[in-house]
């Protein structure tokens, strides 16, 4: 089968070739980033030098749907919405790794994004991409939402707890590090070298535009409305992401009957690793990898559940979960194309 990459020159879209080159199944047909179009992809990045030999093409959506069976869109914000709806009614299987088809309330996308929301009927076709909780409906989408980085590491993390009511939602807190490739290839002032390293900062408190899409999951799995507390942070990685997240049990737990819980949730699910008791899991375990590990602590004495969930932001929290998507749309087994060990050390 044969796939296109648009916006292959952002750090994502890197990733995505890394993985679709090792691909069984997967051909890479096309590569589109219109701002270096008819340039060699190895003058760009040299580090593909003799890997990939093809130019860099513009973005034609009829010339793709000719010859193509998936479109990764790895673009900024509202620039898929623009052309995934073409694609979609040219019958072409789109997975959009930017936020623009996540969020289904209205105003949400002007609020959070600053900018319009897409076609009302695409956000319906749209599929929430996170594989360990929408299986059956990604398997049958024809354009699917890829979830990001955040909010992956946090629902997989506290969604065993909120689903089986273990836990008062009102009381959730959830504090996110993010190593700094998941601000992305353009420069700023706060990812710069000098400021970035040996450093940490926070920032968009409470207004992360990540917010509502976690509390849209949130709510989607508990039948109620969900409201969090989120902060977030850079830290001097380059790649990497850890999600503590604080709730108050709503009845008296071990942390060996919620390991318990999590172990038995997720036993059918490859790319999730629970931790043993009193172990905890690191950015380096996962970096490079599919993989997001998780470690769980009970606070016997407040009878309040700490949870940590680690990804890597480039892997399961964009391009490894969009592969993740695409093998369980086309019916390929889970893991194909994914069976990497983290890069340790």
């Amino acid at each position: 089968m044969k796939a296109a990459i648009v916006g292959a020159s952002g750090y994502s879209g890197l990733e995505l070739i890394r993985l679709l080159l090792n691909h069984p199944n997967i051909n890479i047909d096309t590569i589109v980033s219109p701002s270096n179009a008819e340039v060699k992809v190895d003058q760009v990045f040299p580090h593909l030098t003799d890997i990939v030999t093809t130019k860099f093409d513009s973005l034609d959506c009829q010339k793709l749907a000719s010859h193509v069976d998936v479109v990764f869109f790895a673009t900024p914000a509202g620039v898929s919405s623009e052309y995934i709806p073409t694609l979609i009614n040219l019958g072409v299987l789109c997975i959009d790794l930017s936020g623009d088809f996540r969020l289904k309330g209205e105003g949400l996308y002007e609020e959070w994004y600053k900018h319009s929301s897409p076609p009302k009927e695409m956000l319906e076709k749209a599929v929430y991409g996170l594989p360990e909780f929408y299986r059956e409906e990604i398997s049958t989408a024809t354009l699917i939402a890829n979830p990001g980085c955040y909010p992956t590491a946090t629902l997989l993390g506290i969604l065993p707890i909120i689903k089986e009511k273990w836990g008062d939602p009102s009381s959730l807190i959830i504090d996110g590090k993010s190593g700094l490739s998941g601000a992305g290839r353009k420069t700023n002032q706060i990812t710069h070298f000098s400021e970035g390293n040996e450093n940490i900062s926070a920032y968009k408190l409470g207004k992360h535009q990540h917010i509502p899409e976690i509390e849209e999951v949130l709510s989607d799995q508990s039948d109620k409305e969900i409201q969090v507390s989120f902060s977030t942070h850079l830290i001097p990685l380059t790649r990497g992401m850890m999600c503590s997240m604080y709730i108050d049990l709503t009845e008296e737990k071990t942390s060996l009957e919620v390991i318990e819980h999590y172990s038995s949730y997720y036993k059918k699910h490859p790319f999730i690793r629970i931790m043993p008791e009193g172990k905890w899991p690191t950015t380096k375990g996962v970096a490079g990898s599919n993989y997001c590990d998780i470690g769980i602590s009970v606070d016997s004495r407040t009878n309040r559940l700490t949870v940590i969930s680690v990804i890597d932001n480039l892997m399961k929290g964009a391009a490894g979960q969009a592969v993740q998507n695409m093998n369980l749309r086309f019916g390929f087994p889970e893991r194909t194309g994914l069976e990497l060990s983290p890069i340790f050390p």
